[in-house]
């Protein structure tokens, strides 16, 4: 299948030149040389359309226009710019679709707002249908004194909208309407997770029952019971990622749920590892079981291939991914011997062959 990396300017702005493509091959967890799929600033994060004809990223810069929509040649791999449509804000990093494959939908993290942009036949993007302009702030010098979405899901049932702000504590939820591509703010508006938490992403559990959002800045995880018939979040539980004795500076970044349901992972940048959680079926909360080194530094993003064999893990100041095969029985994390060279990778995503 193929791979595709989106990258930032990282620790060596020149060296980052677009969205990489590589082969990934499941049954043995090798990817070949990435190679150059399309030439972009700062697409940092990307996303694939059910299709699987089209690729969408961010632009994650201050004057950037914003989302970005590209044609994909399954033959080859490399992407041909489709159109460019404004993000609604500054500082786009974050980028989903819905399951109908009609609406995008976008976090601003400079400007702390939220954007939905309907999707054309053709896989280009339109104007924003819904730009929602985040409020508040939180209890962390310089990194709370005002909005800072940092992301922004369609729920399964793609009905509901999720976005998390790390600079208000927010969980916030939405009526998605993929017909229009608009989003109105649902009754409660959201949730909160503790104080100077920093919602940054997300994961759902296969049974769609909890929601999993890691902080940025409290290096926790917190689970929330979801109800998608009503759009509403309860917290019950924000259980460290960290081990026990660190001491030094460390800022969580992605999180998985394995699709067994039985283990989540997150990463530590700082600590440069992953933490496996087991997960209790029932109640859906966490037990923290250890941490895995990445195998270079400031592990931004983690993506699980879609066998859930493997664990890719994206180091972005090393500039390289390290490969992990996954126990199926422990959820434990073994390398599997592979560095792949990339510069400063931050996103990771699976097209397989149509």
């Amino acid at each position: 299948m193929w791979c595709y990396i989106g990258t930032t300017g990282g620790q060596s702005p020149t060296s980052s030149k677009g969205i990489y493509v590589c082969k990934f091959d499941p049954a043995s967890g090798a990817f070949t040389t990435p190679e150059l799929a399309v030439t972009s600033t700062a697409a940092s994060f990307v996303a694939l359309h059910p299709s699987g004809k089209y690729l969408y990223a961010t632009r994650e810069t201050s004057t950037g226009m914003g989302a970005v929509a590209y044609s994909i040649d399954h033959a080859s791999g490399k992407l041909t710019r489709i159109n460019e449509q404004p993000s609604g804000g500054s500082g786009n990093c974050f980028v989903d679709l819905d399951a109908t494959g009609k609406t995008l939908l976008v976090a601003n993290y400079g400007s702390g707002s939220l954007a939905s942009l309907p999707i054309a036949e053709d896989g280009s993007l339109k104007p924003p249908a819904s730009v929602i302009q985040d409020q508040g702030g939180g209890p962390v010098p310089k990194r709370q004194t005002g909005p800072h979405a940092h992301s922004f899901y369609v729920d399964p049932s793609n009905h509901w909208a999720i976005g998390c702000d790390l600079g208000t504590d927010q969980v916030l939820v939405f009526k998605l309407d993929p017909v229009t591509g608009t989003v109105t703010p649902n009754d409660p508006p959201f949730a909160k997770t503790e104080p100077g938490t920093g919602p940054r992403h997300l994961a759902f559990s296969p049974d769609h029952r909890f929601i999993y959002v890691i902080g940025e800045l409290g290096n926790t995880v917190t689970t929330f019971a979801w109800d998608p018939a009503k759009g509403t979040l309860k917290a019950l539980q924000a259980i460290s990622a960290l081990p026990a004795d660190y001491a030094g500076e460390s800022y969580c970044a992605e999180v998985w749920v394995h699709p067994s349901g039985k283990f989540l992972y997150g990463s530590n940048r700082g600590d440069d590892s992953i933490s496996l959680f087991a997960v209790d079926p029932n109640s859906g909360k966490l037990t923290l079981k250890g941490q895995t080194k990445t195998g270079g530094k400031w592990p931004r993003y983690f993506n699980l291939d879609p066998t859930g064999k493997w664990l890719i893990a994206a180091n972005e100041h090393s500039n390289d991914l390290f490969v992990f095969s996954i126990n199926q029985s422990t959820g434990e994390l073994t390398p599997a011997g592979q560095r792949v060279a990339v510069p400063a990778p931050s996103c990771v995503v699976f097209l397989p062959s149509p």
